[in-house]
């Protein structure tokens, strides 16, 4: 049995070494940047390594395993603290009248629990829903937001995403093709302002999801950087090379920080989560908002959480 975990202290910190070191790399290659996502499990398998080695190996094996352990947690440090610097820094407020209430939400198109989904969504009160996903299972949905909102920025039934507001969407649209996402100027006593939209793949194959980031920084440049809010499912995690270099290229402050929001629930037919482990929905928004209050919504039948963020814009 010590011999057992002995080497399974042994193989995780050798794997997790080489994993999270390789994942470094993502700064300069795509495909060893879709090992970051995966930081969060890199790091546990450092974690193990640590304990495993210093409880149970002998002293000629400890310092191996510890140390490979050491190497790893050390690597994913580099990739995830800066993001949950940020995170422990956020001091959420008091809302107040006329604060904007967003959800982001991808509904799944194979929800299992739609009218679940209708009714936590109808419960909040937001001023806007973007959604994504909202056709096949899904589709209760779509057709509840659009019975209850009396703005949409798509009419017909082919839509991604989806954008319902409870103010008056004076101008919306879609974006290029290959980047699935949506616009949709909104009316505010304080001057209009713009949402955008938008669902990435998955970061593998490598160099689709960079390819829509660019697309997404140059369809935001069209937009007032100031008032612009940029929202959606990015299948992308934050201690990412991309999502950095997005964040950075697009300008506007990203008020979603560490906040895991996949997998939840019943996320396969085969799978079911405990809780989310990676945050891939995010909100932007620019220099004339702020964020009062950012959280995660329950478990409500998509393999996604919600995500809701109050803004309030800096002229009040």
């Amino acid at each position: 049995m010590s011999l057992l975990v002995r080497g399974t202290g042994l193989m995780l910190g050798l794997c997790g070494a080489i994993l999270a070191l390789m994942s470094l790399g993502g700064a300069v290659s795509p495909r060893l940047d879709a090992l970051t996502h995966a930081a969060p499990l890199w790091l546990a398998m450092g974690v193990g390594a640590v304990l495993l080695g210093g409880l149970f190996a002998r002293e000629a094996e400890r310092w191996v395993i510890v140390a490979l352990g050491v190497v790893t947690v050390s690597a994913c440090g580099v990739m995830m603290l800066p993001e949950l610097r940020m995170a422990w820094r956020f001091k959420p407020e008091a809302t107040a009248p006329g604060d904007l209430k967003i959800i982001q939400f991808n509904a799944w198109h194979e929800n299992y629990a739609p009218e679940k989904s209708l009714e936590w969504l109808l419960a909040q009160d937001a001023d806007v829903i973007v959604m994504e996903e909202g056709g096949g299972a899904a589709w209760a949905v779509n057709k509840g937001l659009r019975a209850a909102y009396p703005f949409v920025s798509c009419k017909s039934g082919r839509c991604e995403p989806w954008i319902f507001s409870r103010r008056k969407v004076s101008a919306s649209g879609s974006l290029q093709k290959g980047l699935p996402g949506a616009w949709a100027t909104i009316e505010d006593p304080a001057g209009p302002f713009t949402v955008l939209g938008v669902h990435y793949v998955w970061p593998v194959p490598a160099g689709r999801q960079q390819v829509q980031s660019a697309t997404l920084v140059k369809a935001a440049s069209n937009f007032d950087q100031r008032t612009l809010i940029v929202t959606g499912d990015f299948n992308s995690t934050p201690w990412s090379f991309t999502l950095r270099r997005q964040d950075k290229a697009l300008g506007l402050n990203r008020w979603t920080r560490a906040l895991p929001s996949w997998p939840s629930g019943q996320f396969s037919r085969v799978a079911a989560a405990p809780a989310p482990f990676l945050p891939i929905d995010h909100v932007y928004a620019g220099s004339d908002w702020r964020a009062i209050k950012v959280e995660r919504g329950p478990a409500i039948g998509s393999d996604h959480r919600p995500v809701i963020v109050t803004l309030r814009r800096s002229s009040k």
